[in-house]
């Protein structure tokens, strides 16, 4: 039965039970990528730092990336659809309430307690340039080195679809290029509008900001995008090609079949059996990675429809003056 608060010896433990591969490095506790290099930064491999975030709507996420790579929140907010100035550094409580552990130990494995199952996780994409890369086993007394087949082992048992994404990029975000990581975003999202150009990156240092962690050596690859779209009934093209979504019930008809394909997709006896009681979860990852981005792009769009509707209905209604 999954426990609802692990400990460090429950981690590595529940690691050695999914055959993990992991070394385990003992050091006095460190709250710097700096200090924790002191100890295990002669061993070769990554070292990483974590930002504990969180946006407007009280959403929280884990960017976990390597120490030199430069993560622009403003930009990052943009690439995400929350507008800028969406993404700021999570409280310090936050970490006791959501993570369940203390300043200086936040990494993808605190991802493991029952309470911070709904916090995003951004992985950076310079991971997979490493041989391994250090992380904190919920206790920054100690370090694991990983490689990202292993780490992706573990996420994927608590449910987890590990999402690697080059965390320096900046790409133009308009009515006609869609936030690439909108599909990250936590459940519940709604996507900001802004203006198609690119956001002036403001780079990042090396020093851990609020509730960060720690570590070094950066890669930066391709982003990931989400790919998948919904098909939606035929309705009336509008000048630009895009449907209307006028039928409404139709509209909400063909979201239901394609929600229904991918719940079903998922609960074979494959994946009830690999996944147990972090089906749901398996499940749930699914259909926001599949929908998310899309959803919010096609409410964007009936949102627009409405404004220009109406705006049509004020125009051509006479009003009727009293004498």
């Amino acid at each position: 039965m999954a426990k609802e608060v692990y400990t460090r010896e429950d981690l590595l433990e529940l690691l050695q039970d999914l055959q993990v591969d992991f070394s385990r490095y003992e050091h006095p506790a460190v709250l710097t990528v700096e200090a924790q290099a002191k100890y295990v930064g002669n061993l070769g491999g990554g070292l990483s730092k974590n930002l504990f975030l969180k946006d407007k709507k009280n959403r929280y996420y884990i960017v976990s990336a390597l120490a030199d790579t430069k993560v622009d929140l403003k930009v990052l907010s943009v690439r995400l659809g929350l507008g800028k100035g969406g993404l700021r550094m999570a409280p310090e409580e936050a970490l006791g309430e959501k993570l369940k552990v203390s300043l200086g130990c936040v990494t993808p494995f605190a991802l493991i307690n029952k309470t911070a199952r709904d916090v995003a996780l951004l992985l950076d994409q310079g991971f997979k340039g490493q041989e391994f890369c250090f992380f904190h086993p919920l206790s920054n007394e100690t370090s694991i080195s990983i490689n990202t087949s292993n780490l992706d082992k573990f996420l994927q048992s608590i449910g987890r679809d590990p999402s690697y994404v080059d965390l320096e990029a900046n790409p133009s975000v308009g009515k006609d290029q869609p936030p690439d990581l909108a599909g990250l975003v936590p459940s519940g999202s709604a996507l900001l509008p802004d203006t198609p150009e690119k956001v002036s990156s403001r780079p990042d240092s090396n020093e851990n900001h609020g509730v960060t962690d720690k570590k070094s050596k950066a890669v930066a690859v391709n982003t990931v995008k989400p790919s998948t779209t919904v098909k939606v009934g035929k309705d009336k093209p509008t000048p630009n090609g895009r449907p209307t979504y006028a039928n409404v019930e139709k509209f909400v008809e063909e979201i239901l079949d394609k929600t229904s394909a991918i719940v079903l997709s998922e609960l074979t006896e494959e994946t009830v059996n690999k996944h147990g009681e972090h089906l749901g979860a398996v499940v749930s990852n699914s259909i926001k990675r599949h929908l998310s981005s899309e959803l919010n792009n096609l409410s964007m769009i009936f949102k627009n429809v409405a404004y220009t509707e109406g705006f049509h209905a004020g125009s051509s209604h006479k009003v009727k003056h009293a004498c």
